[in-house]
């Protein structure tokens, strides 16, 4: 194989082509990559065993420890063939994640004495109803998909599953329970996924004999994989089936986070109300102005892209659903009240022009934040960067 030096900085793009053709050049560069994707495909065959001797032995799909050896070992040889070393963390870090997801999906830390269940997905032709049947299957359980138009009815499916898993819209979930909460035998687990948990727990308590797990999933059901997503469980009874939700979720490459119904609506109407309210008044803002977005974007900076993207990929999706994680959380109001107290108060401050009081402010926030905003800018720079590359 015949390689070629880096270009020189100093030389011009004719001195470091040579007689080459643009044509011919591009044409070593596709070699190249074809054989860098071949190089990855044989990587990913050793994965597989690598899986499967984790499976063995009882070992964590996770390494951090080798991870960090990894993106040391791999930067520091970049640098020394002239690479950028935070572009060569950046993709092994996309491999490593593609090698956590393939071997959750090989079941590497699922225990080889688990018992394969049955587990009914109510709602299962929703979007989180088919990520949720996926997941399972994916485990090696037989899965049941009731909906409203599936031959199987949802209270056959109660009566016949291990686990039931109710995924339908909040504002409905609280009457499926009460409907189905009787059918569910005592000895299995009823469990729901919605973005409220009080309310659903309760009723899956009042409506049923079963084990009992509220959770909710911090993730919607479009994305890519789901190595390091987060899902809330909240306990409502029976300690046997809760330790083995643990171990298939976490199996499935999810970290978990445990907490009580209250303290999870208390805290999402920050995480989910708080960012969806804020979303919805940028995007009411700029339909207000009436200026073309396109207009705008020729305009834009990597924060305003990013910005718009969000508010852009909001606007998308269902109204219902936001429309319910909003008005189904006690404590939403007081989250929305802060908030327009606070654009209150800086409207007021920028109509006097009042520099130090805005200083203050600034100033107030920054101290809130603390020693997280060495973080954001770090891990924004990253963000930016993914960005801009696409735009």
């Amino acid at each position: 194989m015949e390689y070629f030096p880096f270009m020189n900085p100093d030389s011009t793009p004719t001195e470091a082509s040579g007689v080459r053709p643009l044509p011919v050049l591009r044409a070593m560069v596709d070699a190249i990559d074809r054989e860098i994707l071949l190089l990855l495909a044989r990587r990913y065959g050793l994965v597989a065993d690598i899986a499967i001797h984790k499976r063995e032995h009882g070992l964590p799909i996770r390494d951090l420890a080798r991870e960090a050896e990894i993106l040391g070992d791999r930067g520091q040889r970049g640098r020394s063939l002239g690479l950028n070393p935070e572009l060569i963390e950046g993709m092994w870090r996309l491999i490593l994640w593609a090698s956590r997801d393939r071997q959750a999906a090989l079941r590497a830390e699922v225990p080889a004495n688990v018992e394969p269940r049955t587990v009914a997905v109510i709602g299962g032709k929703g979007a989180m109803g088919r990520c949720v049947a996926q997941l399972f299957g994916d485990l090696g359980h037989a899965v049941l998909i009731a909906d409203l138009d599936t031959t199987l009815s949802p209270e056959e499916a109660a009566e016949l599953a291990d686990v039931v898993v109710i995924s339908v819209p909040i504002d409905e979930t609280a009457g499926v329970i009460r409907r189905l909460g009787p059918r569910v035998r005592p000895e299995a687990l009823l469990m729901d996924v919605t973005s409220v948990k009080r309310g659903p727990v309760e009723a899956m308590l009042s409506a049923s004999q079963a084990s009992v797990v509220g959770t909710h999933p911090l993730f919607g059901p479009s994305v890519h994989s789901l190595q390091g997503q987060r899902w809330v469980l909240t306990p409502g009874r029976g300690d046997a089936w809760l330790a083995w939700l643990r171990t298939m979720l976490h199996a499935r490459g999810l970290e978990l986070i445990e907490t009580t119904p209250e303290e999870h609506d208390r805290l999402m109407s920050i995480v989910q109300v708080l960012v969806h309210f804020s979303t919805e008044v940028m995007g009411r803002t700029l339909a207000s102005l009436n200026v073309p977005l396109e207009q705008t974007l020729r305009f834009m900076s990597p924060i305003y892209l990013i910005q718009v993207l969000l508010t852009g990929r909001h606007f998308a999706q269902s109204p219902a659903l936001y429309g319910s994680i909003q008005m189904s959380n006690d404590a939403a109001p007081g989250v929305i009240a802060a908030f327009s107290q606070a654009a209150a108060t800086l409207g007021e401050i920028s109509a006097r022009g009042d520099r130090d009081a805005f200083a203050a402010m600034f100033e107030e926030v920054r101290r809130y934040f603390g020693p997280f905003t060495d973080r954001a800018l770090e891990q924004s720079d990253f963000l930016i960067d993914r960005v801009v590359e696409r735009a």
